[in-house]
């Protein structure tokens, strides 16, 4: 650990990106799903848009001057404008669920709970691609929130405390990372989560994680 910051207890973090200085953060969770621009240093939430209560938002990613946001099971994402989170417009995507969402500047990539990552096109939503992950061990199933630097996929796996950093074109599971214990027992709640979050500030070369409904994000 390098750094703590204040994390808000009250997000369940679906999609974390670290853009020109602040955090963008998807919560899920009916009735309390929300795309967020956060101040990493205070954790104040600078701007928020929730979605219908209807909608368990899932992950989010920023490319260009967009916010791409998906749901759980509704099989329906949102595009927004990056500056005033209003929505451009609504996508659709059949037969699978939102789970992790990031882009390699060009692509959507995109997880849903399965050991499968889909690359999709940005205006249509379409499936250019999809690459299955396997570990050693065999398919490196749960994959959620999803980050893309330096030419890797790094994924959190559902349920454990483990991220998988994934070749894009292979999906060989290149490395693993371990964070069982990172947020302390003291730190924890009743309803304290999984970690869940991954961000990659490239100008600073900082690696931020943090977890549903945890207090504390970290660079690590």
């Amino acid at each position: 650990i390098v750094k703590e910051y204040p994390h808000d207890i009250q997000a369940y973090t679906q999609g974390l990106q670290y853009v020109d200085g602040w955090i963008y953060e998807g919560t899920g969770n009916y009735g309390t799903s929300s795309v967020r621009k956060v101040n990493l240093e205070t954790g104040e939430v600078e701007k928020i848009r929730n979605l219908d209560a209807s909608l368990f938002g899932e992950g989010i990613t920023v490319l260009g001057e967009r916010i791409y946001q998906l749901t759980y099971k509704s099989q329906v994402g949102f595009i927004y404008d990056k500056s005033s989170f209003e929505e451009i417009q609504k996508v659709y995507y059949q037969n699978k669920e939102g789970w992790g969402l990031t882009n390699n500047g060009e692509e959507l990539i995109m997880s849903d709970g399965t050991h499968v990552i889909y690359f999709l096109d940005p205006e249509l939503f379409t499936v250019n691609r999809q690459i299955e992950v396997y570990t050693d061990q065999g398919p490196a199933q749960s994959l959620n929130e999803l980050e893309f630097f330096d030419g890797k996929i790094w994924a959190n796996r559902y349920y454990t405390d483990e991220i998988v950093i994934i070749d894009p074109e292979s999906g060989k599971v290149e490395g693993r990372m371990d964070l069982k214990g990172i947020l302390k027992t003291g730190d924890r709640k009743s309803n304290t989560d999984v970690q869940n979050g991954i961000a990659w500030d490239e100008e600073g070369e900082r690696l931020f994680v943090t977890g549903k409904f945890w207090p504390k994000l970290f660079e690590i």
